[in-house]
């Protein structure tokens, strides 16, 4: 299956963290959403979201991504995830959704490639989000899993 995916995670700590090309970026403690895509020949939603859990559960690994950098920090959980399904590139239509709704946005963070103008595509959230995004995401998008 290809589409979008977004991933929930508590930060249980401030930190500023060194974040690939983007240098140095602070993050208070709280919850983020993170918001990417899989929409290659041999890549699927499952398997990107399998490689993102295995690096935040190992806390190490091929740092590739932006929110790759978050995910080995130590004190990153990664609560959950959501699935959409799309044949289309609808990253940051749902990232603009997610915006609406997010405490603040992580300035540059994963929207390196984005077309649409994208602030970042990490969001931070000062109460846990899932129960809220999932009803808005749902009015807009087929939810097909929402893991937490």
């Amino acid at each position: 299956m290809i589409g979008c995916y977004i991933l929930i995670l508590n930060l249980r700590k401030n930190c500023r963290l060194k974040v690939g090309s983007l240098g140095f970026l602070s993050f208070k403690k709280g919850y983020y959403c993170y918001i990417g895509s899989a929409l290659g020949k041999n890549i699927s939603i499952e398997k990107r979201v399998k490689r993102h859990k295995k690096i935040a559960k190992e806390k190490h690994g091929k740092l590739r991504w932006h929110i790759d950098y978050l995910l080995t920090y130590k004190y990153t959980e990664l609560l959950g995830s959501m699935f959409i399904p799309s044949r289309s590139r609808i990253e940051c239509k749902v990232s603009k959704i997610v915006e609406s709704l997010a405490d603040k946005v992580v300035q540059g963070f994963g929207s390196s490639d984005c077309k649409l103008g994208c602030k970042g595509h990490l969001y931070y959230f000062k109460h846990k989000p899932l129960r809220t995004l999932t009803k808005l995401l749902g009015k807009h998008f087929k939810l097909l899993k929402v893991k937490s």
